[in-house]
């Protein structure tokens, strides 16, 4: 069941973990918000992450750490586009309105923060890796309760990001970040735990139930969260997700605009896509004829015409939302902005050409594999410390001298290890928190090469 949901409530400033927190009156919370996110360790790492190109040696290739802070400059754009017209429509404050634009880019530079090394084939290996675990039924993972296996044999970054925000990083275990519960809720873009997900995909259509975004040790976390926020609930009492976070919306757009537009212009750089090619698909994006400029060099066309694009791209979605806007507020609204845009088609031939010539070049594929056997080699050789940390009652003070001398080498974080699930979380925390480069030299180091 669904109703409106009300703006007074979704851009709520109060931080998780901080009820008596007072903002200055000289930067918003929303800016902090931005701050505490860009400051922190597993931010930073991003920079060492793969988007696209793992490994790449080129400098103007796109890493996480750069996507990010793009993705946060197209969402304040869009954002403010759409503040201005909720304002001038009435549905705002002008106070709300200068805070929506801060909200939309904290969410932004958060929205990769929990993705594991090796990009999306490093969320896919370690599914694999804990599915092949689970398979086997021994030791700890076969202590695992099987309604909680999906978690992480379809381990999902957007969840691991939740956790990172909510709980592991700054006070931990006491609100995370304690960031504001409008960032929580605009950088979740899918509420609900991957049990109640696979409960409801048979009866809900709804594009939030896509994948899932919340670990079952959050769930009381992002309930906090909801509730606060004003959230409409979906589902049965059995089962039940929450619809999103109106900006939600909009920090989807900006990913999907900065990541399909720039995709092609690393292609360009790493000699997978022709000119031609990538010229083309950024002309279809702005709309008119482009005339090739004897002045600028390839490159330089390249750049100015992905500039353009993605202008016209925040103007699309910008109108896209005002065109869906009932039933965003109250929860119907299924579909993403890119995809209710005038350029649906445009950005589904670009996807189209990423799959057929940019996701399938040699060199990538060549690396995914490495890096799907790196992460199969790291979490295999860190699991019996886990298992053997079972076998002493979850007593550090008792494991054996190669699990001590293991912690040590890679400071594996054993605080709050305490079950079968807090175990496998730790194992998830550590292996998705590596750099592609540490994950290599972790993976040498433990198989002895």
């Amino acid at each position: 069941m669904t109703t409106n949901m009300t703006w007074d409530a979704l851009l709520n400033a109060q931080r998780l973990g901080d009820d008596d927190y007072i903002p200055r009156r000289s930067r918003s919370i929303f800016l902090q918000d931005h701050d505490r996110i860009v400051f922190s360790a597993p931010f930073r790492r991003l920079a060492n992450k793969t988007q696209v190109q793992p490994l790449y040696a080129h400098d103007h290739v796109h890493h996480r750490l750069i996507h990010s802070i793009e993705v946060g400059s197209v969402g304040r754009s869009l954002a403010m586009r759409v503040s201005d017209w909720l304002e001038e429509t009435g549905h705002v404050t002008g106070a709300q309105a200068q805070d929506l634009p801060d909200i939309v880019q904290a969410a932004c530079v958060a929205h990769d923060i929990g993705n594991p090394p090796f990009g999306h084939s490093g969320e896919e290996s370690m599914g694999a890796w804990f599915a092949e675990a689970f398979a086997k039924e021994r030791g700890l993972c076969a202590d695992l309760p099987k309604e909680l296996r999906h978690q992480f044999t379809a381990f999902e970054g957007n969840a691991q990001g939740f956790r990172i925000l909510t709980r592991l990083e700054m006070y931990r275990n006491d609100g995370g970040m304690r960031l504001s519960k409008a960032v929580l809720g605009a950088f979740t873009k899918y509420p609900v735990t991957a049990a109640d997900r696979k409960a409801l995909l048979g009866s809900k259509n709804y594009v939030g139930l896509k994948k899932f975004g919340i670990f079952n040790n959050e769930l009381a976390i992002f309930s906090n969260v909801a509730e606060g926020l004003g959230l409409s609930q979906i589902g049965a009492d059995s089962a039940s997700a929450w619809a999103r976070h109106p900006l939600v919306f909009l920090v989807e757009a900006a990913d999907d605009i900065t990541y399909n537009i720039v995709d092609l212009e690393d292609a360009f750089t790493t000699g997978e896509l022709p000119f031609q090619t990538v010229r083309d698909l950024l002309a279809d994006v702005i709309g008119a004829h482009v005339q090739q400029r004897a002045d600028m060099t390839e490159e330089e066309q390249i750049a100015y015409l992905r500039a353009r694009a993605i202008g016209a791209a925040i103007d699309a979605c910008a109108t896209a939302f005002q065109n869906n806007y009932a039933d965003i507020m109250s929860g119907r609204f299924s579909d993403d902005l890119v995809g209710a845009s005038r350029l649906s088609e445009v950005f589904a031939g670009i996807k189209r050409t990423a799959r057929e010539r940019i996701f399938t070049a040699t060199r990538k594929t060549e690396l995914e594999i490495s890096g799907r056997r790196i992460i199969a080699n790291v979490m295999s050789g860190i699991l019996p410390v886990y298992e053997d940390l079972a076998s002493s009652n979850w007593n550090t003070e008792h494991l054996s001298e190669h699990s001590t001398h293991l912690v040590r080498a890679l400071k594996l974080d054993l605080r709050d290890v305490t079950d079968p699930e807090s175990a496998l979380h730790a194992l998830a925390d550590f292996t998705s928190g590596m750099t592609d480069r540490y994950a290599l030299r972790m993976s040498r180091m433990l198989s002895g090469t």
